[in-house]
């Protein structure tokens, strides 16, 4: 299948000045990953520099680059907690995730500065390697040190290692080091008498600790070695929790809010069902398929609020500051809510779903991820593009920083503050795939995008659009030379009615929520045309546990939120009964924003007469300004 040709086409070779055992190892590696996968996926990436994006979300994916990955994370200091200990429990995870994403805008954009920060800080690593292979902020006769965190702490390190050795320069020595790493895991954690991994961790149930599947799983598809997947089918056994089967949970199909006892972490958890993805993969054990499309579907049913983004402290887990699972999709508009929604969710959840577009290519999971891209991930990023809110709300203060992290003088470093760039850089990683027969356009910013045909001759595309400023979509398609394949094109479930032309002519059989298949031999000037069905829409609250006697309703134009913003009016949060036809659909009329700062602006019409409404990304709370998304209904006199 074409598909195994789409995920292992950039073959790269590690051999060099490594010990024998390793040289072994690294030889196989080149074309290991094949061998081991046993479920070829059903959509893949592109290769790096394949997609560039240009407007909307470039700006905002170029402001955290030079912000944050290029401008005031502190590498050094990270790396400083490995070599003279921390001084608060899982600080080591902040090297990796840093890293993580700067490899993964590196892999986008090639931009030397930025590669060689992270060429820097990969040296600056390797050098506290401690005598038994570990990279840990603890010394060897406290490992593991399972309050610490220090498992969590060494999976970062590991998942850093393994993109910076992927995505920016394949160094032996980087492999190497990774493989002594999972070795000296692999001597402390197991069956008796090794420490059980359920037994550590700071949580109520050590779920943190499990999620070492994700690079152990990396690591064996990186080398083939079984005892890597041996490890892997451990933690699998083990239940990933203290006390609880969580895998066996989602397959019994469990409300996320209810798994894991009473420690439901939302981002913990789907950090390691990322993990048993690539466990399905080199399995092909279709229990786990199901396991991972039963958490996936209860996810986004149960728990994902208006802005594609879950999680609350309200009504079921209020110890847990707002980053557990809570039932949010039913009790979004609970008024006794204050914190809700971590970046760290929004950006894993955003990962896990295009994990299942890749094995499903369900076209679901791209409205999940466009739903949180242009909502929940901009209306979290700080206007300068040096961070992210912890936590944010849809209804009051907009935006909340206090969570865990710590301090380096004036910088705040969180753990959202060093996710949420993670979720701009997987952008253009999903925004055009391929398919076995062609490409995949599943998100329609401009961009301009170079790949291959299925007979490996060079394809172009461009896209050409303003979205979501408009809702036309133009697609100039532009082979070497003239080849039959088949162009898949998402449409969004929100559109409708929508209009598909190529080269004038209208197609029919357009349904939303579905990839529309055009097959044709294309030719150089070939143009596609779409336009989507943008109509505002009215949305009723979900009925949750505890309603306070209000009733609310939010707008929605397209995957666009609306929202008041007590930076322009200050009745942001007067009740109003907004003025809708017998279909639902809202007659908006777009206006000149007040402020500079906002992307898009709406006379949205009531009974009082219209209210200014713009997207929730752009309303700035960062100086305490407050929000009002779900609209409280006037009540009728």
């Amino acid at each position: 299948m074409r598909h195994y040709f789409a995920l292992f086409r950039r073959k790269r070779n590690p051999v060099a000045a490594v010990p024998a055992f390793l040289l072994a190892c690294c030889i196989f590696s080149g074309a290991c990953s094949e061998k081991v996968q046993k479920v070829a996926d059903e959509i893949a990436p592109l290769p790096p520099g394949a997609v560039r994006l240009t407007g909307y979300l470039e700006n905002d994916i170029q402001n955290s680059i030079e912000h944050w990955n290029k401008g005031v994370v502190p590498y050094a200091k990270f790396v400083d907690f490995f070599r003279n200990g921390r001084r608060k429990f899982a600080l080591g995870e902040m090297w990796g995730k840093s890293v993580r994403s700067g490899c993964m805008f590196y892999r986008y954009t090639g931009d030397p500065e930025l590669k060689r920060l992270l060429e820097a800080t990969v040296k600056d690593l390797l050098t506290t390697e401690r005598s038994n292979g570990s990279i840990s902020c603890v010394p060897e006769d406290r490992q593991p040190d399972g309050p610490g965190g220090d498992l969590w702490e060494r999976k970062y390190v590991l998942l850093g290692l393994q993109e910076y050795y992927d995505r920016v320069d394949a160094d032996p020595q980087v492999l190497a080091s990774m493989i002594r790493q999972a070795d000296c895991i692999i001597s402390q954690i197991g069956d008796a008498p090794k420490t059980p991994i359920t037994d550590l961790g700071w949580s109520p149930n050590r779920i943190e600790s499990s999620t070492l599947l994700e690079p152990f799983m990396k690591l064996y598809k990186r080398t083939g070695e079984q005892r890597f997947l041996d490890f892997a089918a451990y933690i699998v056994r083990s239940g990933g929790s203290k006390g609880y089967d969580i895998f066996q949970q989602a397959y019994d199909n469990v409300e996320p809010h209810e798994m894991g006892g009473p420690y439901p972490k939302a981002y913990e958890m789907m950090s390691l069902f990322e993990g048993l993805t690539e466990y399905y993969r080199c399995t092909g054990d279709e229990r786990w398929k199901q396991t991972l499309l039963n958490l996936y579907e209860n996810i986004r049913t149960k728990e994902i609020t208006l802005i594609g983004n879950g999680g609350g402290d309200q009504p079921y887990h209020p110890a847990v500051m707002g980053e557990a699972w809570d039932h949010t999709a039913y009790e979004q508009t609970n008024p006794d809510i204050t914190r809700m929604m971590e970046t760290c969710v929004g950006v894993t959840w955003l990962k896990l779903c295009s994990q299942i577009l890749r094995l499903t290519g369900k076209p679901s999971t791209v409205d999940d991820i466009e739903k949180y891209i242009y909502n929940g991930l901009l209306g979290a990023m700080k206007p300068t593009g040096d961070g992210f809110s912890y936590v944010n709300l849809l209804n009051g203060q907009k935006v909340n920083t206090r969570g865990w992290g710590t301090s380096f003088g004036d910088l705040n470093v969180t753990c959202c503050n060093l996710n949420g760039p993670m979720g701009l850089a997987y952008i253009p990683y999903v925004a055009v795939m391929e398919h076995g027969e062609g490409p995949v356009v599943n998100l329609y910013n401009a961009a301009n995008v170079t790949m291959t045909t299925p007979r490996e001759k060079t394809l172009r595309l461009r896209i050409i659009t303003d979205f979501p400023l408009s809702e036309k979509v133009a697609i100039e398609v532009d082979p070497e030379r003239p080849e039959r394949f088949t162009l898949k094109l998402r449409i969004p479930a929100w559109s409708e009615n929508t209009e598909l032309r190529v080269n004038g002519e209208k197609l029919t059989d357009v349904t939303a929520g579905t990839y529309r298949d055009i097959s044709r031999k294309w030719e150089k000037g070939d143009r596609v045309e779409l336009v989507f069905d943008m109509r505002c829409r009215l949305v009723d609250a979900p009925k949750g546990s505890n309603r306070a006697g209000d009733d609310f309703q939010a707008v929605v134009c397209g995957p666009i939120v609306l929202a008041r913003d007590e930076n322009a009016d200050p009745d942001y949060a007067r009740p109003v009964q907004v003025t809708a036809d017998s279909g639902g659909f809202v007659k908006i009329e777009r206006v000149k924003p007040l402020l500079e700062t906002t992307r898009m602006e709406w006379f949205v019409p009531t009974e009082d007469g219209p209210i200014r409404m713009c997207d929730y990304s752009s309303v700035d709370g960062w100086e305490g300004s407050r929000i009002c998304t779900w609209l409280p209904r006037k009540t009728q006199e």
